[in-house]
């Protein structure tokens, strides 16, 4: 499993935790264009029960604007992935990490990749008993 995300465990609720979320997203200046319940998607379609599991698709659109002017097929990349899911440590929080975006989009996204993921860690910081993690929690590397 690759390192593409940053990672935090919160000791808030599954719903608070959302909500947490997309309030330390706008302070940071992106918005919350999409939403996917996992769990709701999955239980309609193939009627399996899983735990609770939402993806925000996030965007601070100066950001979003300079990615797209370096590159304009970056757009398949966009907008930066956040999901929320219970586990069986607490409530993680993950965002897609955009160094890693930055690698497909060559070194003029190398700066904006850097302030991007300034501002996402920054939130992930804000959220009630942060513990940003290197890697995944429960993958032995940050247990």
């Amino acid at each position: 499993m690759g390192d593409y995300g940053i990672f935090t465990l919160t000791e808030s609720e599954f719903e608070k935790a959302v909500e947490q979320t997309k309030e330390a997203l706008a302070t940071q200046g992106f918005g919350v264009l999409s939403e996917i319940d996992v769990k709701a998607t999955l239980k309609a379609k193939l009627d399996v029960d899983v735990e609770p599991h939402i993806i925000l698709g996030a965007c601070n659109p100066p950001f979003a604007y300079q990615v797209l002017e370096t590159d304009p097929d970056i757009a398949l990349l966009l907008p930066c992935n956040v999901t929320i899911r219970t586990t069986d440590k607490g409530t993680l929080v993950s965002v897609i990490d955009p160094k890693t975006l930055a690698q497909l989009g060559g070194p003029a996204m190398e700066p904006l990749a850097e302030e991007v993921e300034r501002r996402l860690r920054l939130a992930l910081e804000a959220l009630p008993g942060a513990k940003l993690t290197p890697a995944r929690p429960g993958t032995g590397d940050s247990d």
